[in-house]
């Protein structure tokens, strides 16, 4: 016996393996005249709140106006990256991703 296909058809069985992620919004793309970030943290298999510790940790590495990458493929991190930049007065510029298809998150220095 089959399964009944889901209401969502194709599309919606594809998006079953996949995790659960909110939708960036507008505001938050990366247009292409962005520039890669100066300084791009590794947190791959670092599960929350790690990637947020790494760059709470790291944003002084970069100068004020430089951008600093975080590659996270924890789901967490796309929403935790940025709430920190609105509570700790930090640019969240958007979401690109790595060679291998990792998110990366790009927060600008602010001071």
């Amino acid at each position: 016996m089959s399964e009944p296909e889901s209401p969502q058809g194709e599309r919606g069985a594809a998006r079953a393996d996949r995790p659960a992620l909110a939708p960036a919004g507008p505001a938050e793309k990366r247009t292409e005249r962005e520039p890669e970030p100066t300084l791009t943290i590794d947190c791959r298999g670092r599960r929350c709140p790690l990637p947020v510790v790494e760059l709470a940790k790291h944003i002084g590495d970069v100068a004020v106006g430089d951008t600093l990458g975080i590659a996270a493929d924890d789901p967490a991190a796309r929403l935790d990256v940025p709430a920190w930049c609105r509570l700790r007065g930090q640019d969240y510029v958007g979401e690109s991703a790595a060679a291998d298809g990792v998110p990366v998150y790009s927060v600008r220095r602010r001071a």
